[in-house]
């Protein structure tokens, strides 16, 4: 009898935890796919082969590390020129919601992703130094690593649109690797120079990868899934 108790005990402890696993295996949702991520390399400094070169090496990348998704888009703005009109970043980058390597997100919307309400600004998006990884995942080197790889080519104000004035912004649309010109940058770790904006913080010294690297930059961009 009692051998009996023993095992009917057993076989009920058995019932219950494997009706635990179950459970938590139904509660545990799969990883998002990457949506999100700061380029691991960059190309020539900022000639990039336009809007559709940048583009193209997001998409490279992400091909690279196994994503899903297929639309990538640079998150650059392109200023008027030769009688084309500007093109903003915030404009290119779907509906969102992003995620990056880890699953972690970035912005629910381009709304929320920019600030666009006094709410929304107060709340802020979750692009940091923490977040803002590579498409394989990696932390890219921030203020205070050798060397600081913070600057982000952007070519956009904050609210993320093109400059209107007749500054060149872009690097002359993202074509040009020469020592003069500048592009606009952000610093994904939030911090530097006293300006904390992940998109427009400064501009930078040059458009050559050298004088982007005398900045605190290597040329990366930041890479949106847009389907």
């Amino acid at each position: 009898m009692k051998k009996n108790r023993t095992a009917t005990c057993i076989a009920l402890s058995l019932s219950v935890l494997s009706s635990f696993a179950g459970a938590q295996q139904q509660t545990q949702e799969p990883k998002p796919p990457l949506s999100f991520f700061v380029t691991s390399v960059g190309q020539d400094g900022a000639r990039l082969g336009g809007l559709a070169g940048a583009d193209a090496h997001c998409a490279s990348l992400a091909q690279a590390a196994g994503s899903v998704k297929k639309q990538w888009r640079a998150y650059l703005s392109a200023q008027a020129q030769d009688g084309k009109p500007a093109i903003n970043a915030r404009d290119r980058i779907g509906k969102g919601p992003w995620h990056n390597a880890r699953g972690a997100v970035i912005a629910r919307d381009v709304a929320h992703l920019h600030g666009d309400t006094v709410e929304l600004a107060r709340l802020g998006n979750n692009l940091s130094r923490t977040t803002a990884l590579t498409e394989k995942g990696e932390n890219v080197k921030g203020a205070g690593d050798q060397p600081n790889q913070h600057d982000i080519l952007t070519g956009s104000q904050p609210d993320g649109t093109a400059y209107t004035d007749a500054a060149d912004h872009t690097c002359s649309n993202y074509t040009s690797n020469a020592e003069t010109g500048t592009v606009q940058v952000g610093h994904f770790d939030r911090t530097g120079g006293g300006n904390i904006s992940w998109n427009s913080a400064h501009t930078s010294r040059g458009c050559s990868a050298e004088k982007l690297r005398s900045s605190g930059g290597a040329g990366l961009f930041y890479c949106f899934a847009a389907d």
